[in-house]
């Protein structure tokens, strides 16, 4: 949720989201705190952002007749 890196991964590969957050939790209390905090700061900074769509200003619209 900090980052939004399994959210995204899920949205990416079309799947529930809490299925990863479960994968991720049993991975930090499996191996310990530091390597999958360590997986998720890395995929934070790798993972590109998803582009953001903005609407168009209104006074861009011409109309030629």
């Amino acid at each position: 949720m900090l980052g939004g890196v399994l959210a995204g991964l899920a949205e990416y590969f079309e799947h529930d989201v809490v299925w990863y957050r479960l994968a991720m939790l049993v991975l930090v209390v499996v191996t310990g705190l530091m390597p999958g905090i360590l997986l998720y700061l890395g995929a934070w900074v790798i993972i590109p952002e998803k582009p953001k769509i903005e609407s168009a200003d209104k006074t861009d619209y011409h109309v030629h007749k």
